[in-house]
């Protein structure tokens, strides 16, 4: 049955291009419709507009459509054709479909009149014929409409990076007449916004840049430029382009993490473009709106930094003269929540995530688990704390020679005493710290969406002096404040986390399930860093905070690190103060940020 409609379907349309609507023997008005239709689909207009009663005007209008619709492809169909009662005219309905590629696809219907003259039917010409809404002297125009960036949001949908519309300066050397000259008038108006910028950087960017291609000298805020646009928007080879950024909403507000993340959402964030088709007058203006698909903003990415945690630790480093970190994360999670650094820290890149740097003394949390575990000390034994004591010809000292003699283990650790925890540590297997440090986050590898990270490194100890150095975090231990984070949230929560960054993502790591602590071990260290915090006076308004200090010798060991690595609550952290001497600063900076999240 299907076959048969078919065949009398192709008998009709033959019957009607070989005798005519009417009966006659030439090509009928269907005919005539069918090739303007099928011409105007293949953008042959030339073609198309020999079909109608007019055409050079048909011509004209069918190219100026085209250019400015510019469609990937235009299909064209047509419907019933209908005969008037002189038998000289006739109308044809179609239906025009144009695809402009991306998803946007404009279809409407139309009604075109054929006439017949001279025995030869033709189109009858009129500005409907290419739309049915389509006056005479108007043309039609497709414009896209891009929708805003969307936001990126912090844990508490706190914002942290918008939408805004930059301007990057650009110079074209060839163009520019004197270049020395306009490179110093740029780097004169620039510096301020970077001290980087100088006339030799742009004269060296510019001739490393391609042929023919400007060289990009910085791009500024909205608000940025218009306050240098006097001093620079006249000088000779010197061009501007806008174009929408995401950018943190303060300038301060985590450089060390949202670049990245900018970088690996922002394709993300464009959205669906909306486009809308509508008529134009002799002049261009609009007249009407014929179609329209409005833009679709992408949903707001979301990461897991509090706004409130990162501006309290940011807050907490000011004033430090020398590369300062903190790195806070949630510890049941692993998610972060702060990653901040001074100015000068930020100088030398994200190393509150992937620096290297010894851990001193925080390292004990590592050996003292080491130590109980191969049964060489419980936390209640009682341990020697001489001022020094000598490991195979290595003298090791406590910080000022102190002697606290012969005390419980957990107060060895409370006390720091060098000289207890490189004693035990003499008596480890050499893997021993390796493995524990590495259950604790210590040396694992993660490949987190967002920021590159590195947690440090515990090589096994080659001899019984390096692993008496390794034990009190000097030797060839290294550390990032983002390692020692996670093992303050591994002893917090009892499980090592896996840290993120960017909600939804998930972060590859290299140390699945591994080894639990036993948590009766873990609730003995947390009661040690209790009495850490009792012991240190700086501390002591901090209720229920656990944590342990550290000073790393670093160079020629008449320098040094200081450390404070802790948690409260579900609240862990790192905090770093490079070149300090004494863990007293990193205590205070501690305490500073402490209360800026309470």
């Amino acid at each position: 049955m299907r076959a048969l409609r078919l065949i009398l379907a192709v008998l009709l349309t033959a019957s009607l291009a070989g005798c005519g609507l009417f009966g006659d023997s030439g090509p009928g008005p269907a005919d005539a419709a069918s090739d303007y239709l099928g011409a105007f689909a293949a953008g042959d207009n030339a073609r198309a507009a020999g079909v109608t009663d007019s055409p050079e005007s048909a011509q004209a209008l069918l190219d100026e459509v085209r250019a400015k619709l510019s469609p990937e492809k235009v299909s064209a169909q047509l419907g019933n054709v209908a005969a008037n009662e002189d038998e000289t005219s006739a109308w044809a309905n179609f239906e025009v479909a144009w695809d402009f590629g991306h998803g946007r696809e404009w279809r409407y219907g139309g009604r075109m009149e054929l006439r017949s003259r001279d025995g030869a039917w033709q189109v009858h010409w009129t500005s409907k014929v290419v739309h049915p809404e389509l006056q005479a002297q108007q043309s039609i125009a497709l414009e896209n409409e891009q929708p805003d960036l969307a936001p990126v949001l912090d844990r508490d949908s706190a914002l942290l990076m918008s939408p805004e519309h930059v301007v990057s300066v650009l110079l074209e050397p060839a163009k520019a007449g004197d270049v020395r000259a306009v490179a110093g008038a740029l780097a004169t108006s620039l510096a301020r916004f970077d001290r980087a910028i100088t006339q030799k950087s742009i004269l060296d960017g510019a001739a490393k840049a391609k042929e023919g291609q400007p060289y990009q000298v910085v791009t500024l805020r909205a608000g940025d430029y218009e306050r240098v646009k006097p001093r620079i928007y006249d000088l000779p080879g010197v061009r501007f382009t806008s174009s929408p950024r995401l950018l943190p909403v303060d300038k301060a507000l985590a450089p060390t993490v949202l670049p990245g993340v900018r970088k690996l959402v922002e394709d993300e964030l464009i959205g669906k473009s909306g486009w809308r088709v509508y008529t134009t007058d002799v002049s261009g203006a609009e007249v009407a709106e014929l179609h329209a698909q409005p833009p679709q903003p992408a949903e707001a990415a979301r990461v897991t930094l509090s706004r409130a945690v990162q501006g309290a630790a940011q807050a907490a480093l000011a004033g430090e003269r020398t590369a300062s970190m903190i790195v806070a994360m949630e510890a049941s999670s692993g998610e972060l929540l702060a990653v901040a650094q001074n100015p000068v820290a930020d100088k030398e890149g994200p190393v509150a995530l992937t620096g290297r740097y010894p851990p001193g003394s925080t390292f004990k949390i590592v050996t003292t688990i080491a130590a109980v575990e191969e049964g060489k000390a419980r936390p209640d034994q009682p341990v020697g704390c001489p001022p020094t004591v000598v490991i195979d010809g290595r003298e090791i000292p406590n910080n000022d020679r102190f002697d606290k003699g012969t005390l419980p283990l957990h107060s060895a650790f409370a006390y720091s005493c060098n000289t207890t925890f490189a004693t035990l540590a003499a008596e480890l297997p050499a893997s021993s710290m390796t493995d524990v440090a590495r259950r604790l986050g210590l040396g694992a590898d993660f490949v987190m969406p967002g920021a590159t990270t590195v947690t440090g490194s515990v090589p096994p100890a080659t001899n019984v002096v390096e692993r008496a150095e390794d034990a009190i975090g000097q030797g060839k231990v290294v550390a990032s404040p983002f390692g020692m984070a996670l093992v303050a949230s591994t002893v917090a929560s009892g499980t090592m986390p896996t840290p993120s960054l960017l909600s939804g993502s998930e972060t590859e790591s290299d140390t699945e399930n591994p080894d639990k602590v036993d948590q009766a071990l873990l609730t003995s260290l947390r009661s040690m860093m209790a009495e850490v915090v009792a012991l240190t006076p700086a501390l002591k308004p901090y209720p229920g905070v656990h944590g342990k200090t550290g000073t790393a010798q670093f160079g020629d060991g008449k320098r040094s690190h200081g450390w404070f690595v802790g948690f409260r609550g579900d609240l862990a952290f790192a905090v770093l103060i490079t070149d300090a001497g004494t863990s007293a600063k990193a205590v205070t900076a501690a305490t500073k940020f402490l209360n800026g999240v309470r």
